[in-house]
């Protein structure tokens, strides 16, 4: 089964932030909603998160790591770059 991993940007506080999900684009409506998981969850915050990227995968293994991978980086420079490929 596909898995994606994704990458959404709230304009309202300038921010990115990467996740995984078999189904990105429900994923979003959740963020925007507030059903994000958690109490605590950052997406939370905002309520106007826009898909920006999204990369398929073939297994749920390799979507996880390679969002751990882009987590790690936490470098804004590099997803800026990723977009706009």
């Amino acid at each position: 089964m596909n898995h994606y991993v994704y990458i959404i940007y709230s304009q309202a506080l300038d921010r990115y932030y990467i996740g995984c999900s078999k189904d990105p684009q429900t994923r979003v409506r959740y963020h925007n909603q507030g059903k994000s998981g958690s109490k605590q969850a950052f997406t939370k915050r905002a309520k106007d998160w826009k898909m920006v990227w999204v990369k398929n995968f073939n297994t749920k293994h390799e979507a996880i790591l390679f969002e751990i991978k882009l987590k790690r980086m936490k470098s804004r420079k590099y997803i800026e770059t990723l977009i706009k490929k």
